[in-house]
C-alpha cells in the first residue's frame, strides 16, 4: 500500500480548515471526481442513524449513478438533531451527537475546498480526523485484462468501533468502470470481511458510513469473472489496510490483536464467538496489563451464545499479527484444562505489541472468522471521559 501517493485518474481531493475546530486544524475533507460516478455505500445498523446516513441511504436507494463528490465535516455528528439536521446534511459527518451543523462555517469550508482541490490525499485524510492521532490512507493498483486501475481510500475512526457495519467513516475511490450493482456487491463483501471485523470498544456509532465512487476515468471496465475477482481482491486489500489502521490508532491502544476462531458450525457462529472475546473488557484489560490470563478468553467464548463444549475447545497464542497456527504458537488450553505451557513464555507473548489468538471451538464445522481488536487502557477512559471539551 502506498503512503498518501495515488495515481488514481480523474479525482481531486482537499482537506481544509473551515473553523469547526480550533487552531487551524483541518476539519473538512472533499473527494471530488471530474466525471459522474457509480456509487455504493454501507452504513451503520444503529437505529439512531444520523442525518447524513439517512440522506445517503435515501439517495443511493433512488439512484447509484451520477455522483461527483463526497464532503465530510468533523466536530458535529449531526445526529439526533431532528428535521433540521436532515435539511443541513452534507453527506458525511463525525463528531459530537446532538449538535447541529454550523452552516456558515460549512459554507466557508465548501468555498475553501472547491478552490483547493488537488491531489493531497494526506490533507483529505487529516480533514476527517476526530480523536484519531494520525491520518489513514491506502492505495493500490491492479492490472486487469483491459489495463490498470487504481483504488484509493481514506478512513477515520478511533473509538465507537464495533463490528456491525459500518464501523467508521471511509471514502474509497476508483478510476475503474464499474456497474453500480457490481460496486455495491463488492463493497458490501469487502466491508463484511474488513470493516465489520474490527473492534475497539464495542460501541457502534450513529454515523458509520463507507462510500465508494467509481468514475471510469481509466477507461478500463471490470466485467469478466477474472477481472471482477482481481478487482475484488484489490478492494479487499485496501479495505483491510484502512480497517486495521483504525484499530492500531484506537483510543489509548497499546496492542493490536488478531483474533481467529475456527471449528465452528459456520462462519456466522465463528464470528459470534470472536466478537464475544473481542468486546470483553476483561480480555482487553488483561492484554493491557500484560497478564496472560487466558481464562478470560475461553470464558468469553463460553458466553457467546454458541454452544461450544469446553472439552473440545483449544486455545493458542502467537506473537505477531495476522497469524493462525504456527510452529511458534503456544498451546494454552485443551481437554477442558490448561496445558503444561510455560507461564514465562505466555507472559512474554501477552507483552508483545502484536498478538494473534487462535481458538478452535471443536464443533467439527468449517466455520471460521477473524476479528482485529485491541487492548483497553487508562487513556481510553481519559479520552472518552472528557470528549466534548
Amino acid at each position: 500500500m502506498s503512503d498518501f501517493q495515488s495515481d488514481i485518474k480523474g479525482f481531486r481531493v482537499a482537506g481544509v480548515h473551515a473553523g469547526l475546530k480550533k487552531d487551524g486544524v483541518l476539519d473538512m475533507a472533499f473527494v471530488v471526481s471530474d466525471a459522474p460516478c457509480s456509487a455504493a455505500g454501507v452504513f451503520t445498523t444503529n437505529q439512531m442513524k444520523a442525518a447524513p446516513v439517512l440522506v445517503d441511504i435515501e439517495k443511493l436507494t433512488a439512484s447509484q449513478t451520477g455522483y461527483r463528490a463526497v464532503v465530510v465535516n468533523t466536530r458535529s455528528a449531526n445526529a439526533c438533531t431532528g428535521d433540521q439536521g436532515v435539511v443541513n446534511v452534507l453527506v458525511m459527518s463525525t463528531g459530537v451527537i446532538g449538535t447541529h451543523l454550523p452552516m456558515e462555517k460549512i459554507r466557508h469550508g465548501i468555498d475553501l475546498g472547491s478552490a483547493g482541490l488537488a491531489h493531497d490525499w494526506e490533507a483529505a485524510a487529516r480533514g476527517i480526523m476526530t480523536t484519531d492521532t494520525r491520518p489513514k490512507f491506502a492505495s493500490t493498483s491492479v492490472a486487469l485484462s483491459g489495463g490498470t486501475v487504481t483504488i484509493s481510500g481514506i478512513s477515520k475512526g478511533a473509538g465507537m468501533i464495533a463490528p456491525n457495519m459500518a464501523t467508521m467513516l471511509g471514502v474509497i475511490a476508483t478510476d475503474a468502470i464499474l456497474a453500480p450493482e457490481a460496486a455495491q456487491s463488492m463493497l458490501a463483501s469487502a466491508a463484511r470481511h474488513t470493516f465489520n471485523c474490527i473492534v475497539i470498544d464495542g460501541d457502534m456509532s450513529t454515523n458509520d458510513t463507507v462510500l465508494m465512487l467509481a468514475n471510469g476515468a481509466s477507461g478500463v471496465s471490470v466485467t469478466s469473472p477474472d477481472d471482477l475477482a482481481a478487482f475484488n481482491a484489490a478492494l479487499f486489500a485496501v479495505s483491510k489496510s484502512l480497517a486495521q489502521a483504525i484499530v492500531r490508532d484506537g483510543e489509548g491502544v497499546t496492542k493490536f490483536i488478531t483474533l481467529n476462531v475456527q471449528g465452528a458450525p459456520d462462519d456466522a457462529a465463528a464470528h459470534q464467538i470472536a466478537n464475544a472475546i473481542a468486546t470483553s473488557p476483561l480480555v482487553k484489560t488483561a492484554f493491557f496489563g500484560k497478564d496472560a490470563n487466558w481464562g478470560r478468553i475461553v470464558a468469553a467464548a463460553g458466553r457467546s451464545g454458541v454452544p461450544i463444549v469446553a472439552d473440545r475447545t483449544q486455545l493458542w497464542i502467537t506473537a505477531g499479527s495476522d497469524l493462525w497456527l504456527t510452529d511458534d504458537s503456544l498451546h494454552l488450553f485443551e481437554n477442558g484444562m490448561p496445558t503444561a505451557y510455560s507461564e514465562a513464555t505466555a507472559s512474554a507473548i501477552f507483552a508483545e505489541p502484536d498478538v494473534s489468538i487462535l481458538l478452535d471451538a471443536g464443533m467439527g464445522g468449517d466455520g471460521k472468522a477473524t476479528i482485529w481488536t485491541c487492548d483497553l487502557s487508562y487513556d481510553y477512559v481519559k479520552i472518552n471521559g472528557d470528549y466534548r471539551s
